[in-house]
């Protein structure tokens, strides 16, 4: 759990006090175009495909039959389908949740249920808007103009969506889940479709690693990827079953994964606190030492003052090789990170990583290799 969680965390926000995350309740297919090849971008990570490599003439008609293919069968129009229609995406696939990103310019979709007779996947789509606005409709519920909050739409039904054109291209980032490995009946699942629902709380540790496969999926074994996949669809269940007021139909595993996967993320936002401790964190999550220490050592296999001392550590080796805190002396970087005793902390660096942090440092400038503890 703590080895993949660590992928994740590479992406969340450094400091912060202890109130910066809030506590939450833990609740017959279109055939692929044949004369146009998608160009994909990178070598071994995550498919990055694009159309602006194609004539402009063909861009739209390309990204439509991208779109059908990748998501669902559906219709896609665009008040620009004739004019200069760049768009790009990224799929990961996460054990059996795929990560799609797409950035496209303002579009029209529209999925009937002759569609979903031809080509039914059995997929809810979870998405979080960044770019321009959009709205969804499903099941005669309209989200409103979705932006910087999580909405969910179901491939098994009918719905539209739209971008209007505001000059700009919107950007959302999809978990792909099926119905069967999300942790919630699918009549209770479908009482979220087209329903804003907070990117915060439980809502903000999915972003975080939804975020995470797609941009560190290349850096992970298919193992990792598979548990990050499980992961993904247990917090998005935790997401939808507050929504839908159905905390209670979590199975019990699911329910202490969730809880471990935010305390995770609160212990790494607030690694710069001195007052971060189990205590704290205990506390914080209305939950008893005994109960907190049992959670942890039943998963992971260590306590939750290892966790911290052990990311603190992390951190701090990162900030002793960026040549961009040279004036910070080796004390103050300790400090930094919540260690304030500088005899302690050197202690447990050289514990941990078996050199000095004055040594790494310095190895860090001139390039020498270091064999660490990690």
């Amino acid at each position: 759990m703590w080895a993949v969680w660590a992928v994740v965390m590479r992406v969340l926000k450094r400091g912060g006090a202890p109130h910066a995350v809030r506590s939450r309740h833990p609740c017959g297919d279109l055939p692929p175009p044949q004369k146009l090849e998608p160009l994909a971008v990178g070598g071994g990570g995550p498919l990055e495909i694009t159309n602006a490599h194609l004539p402009a003439s063909d861009r739209f008609g390309f990204w439509a039959d991208l779109v059908s293919d990748q998501l669902a069968r559906m219709r896609i129009t665009s008040p620009i389908a004739s004019r200069d229609f760049v768009a790009r995406a990224a799929l990961t696939q996460a054990g059996p949740v795929r990560v799609a990103w797409f950035r496209s310019p303002p579009a029209h979709l529209s999925r009937t249920w002759a569609d979903v007779r031809a080509d039914d996947p059995g997929t809810y789509q979870l998405m979080l808007v960044t770019g321009a606005p959009l709205w969804i409709e499903q099941r005669r519920q309209e989200s409103g103009l979705v932006h910087g909050v999580l909405a969910m739409f179901d491939l098994s039904e009918p719905f539209r969506g739209s971008v209007p054109d505001r000059g700009h291209d919107t950007e959302v980032i999809i978990a792909q889940i099926p119905h069967d490995v999300l942790p919630l009946p699918v009549d209770r699942a479908r009482r979220a479709l087209a329903v804003p629902m907070a990117a915060s709380g439980v809502g903000g540790v999915l972003v975080d690693l939804m975020t995470s496969i797609r941009t560190h999926g290349a850096d992970c074994a298919p193992q990792e990827l598979e548990r990050m996949g499980r992961m993904a669809a247990d917090l998005a269940g935790a997401v939808i079953a507050r929504q839908s007021d159905a905390c209670w139909q979590l199975p019990a595993q699911t329910r202490q994964d969730v809880m471990r996967a935010r305390i995770l993320s609160f212990i790494d936002v607030n690694l710069a606190d001195l007052r971060l401790g189990p205590a704290a964190v205990a506390g914080f999550h209305h939950l008893s030492l005994r109960a907190l220490h049992t959670l942890f050592r039943q998963q992971d296999g260590v306590t939750v003052a290892a966790l911290i001392r052990r990311r603190r550590l992390e951190r701090c080796r990162e900030d002793l090789a960026d040549p961009r805190l040279d004036a910070l002396p080796v004390a103050a970087i300790g400090a930094r990170w919540g260690m304030g005793h500088p005899q302690g902390f050197s202690r447990a660096f050289r514990m941990m990583f078996g050199v000095a942090p004055g040594e790494y440092r310095r190895a860090a400038r001139t390039g020498k290799h270091l064999r660490t503890g990690r």
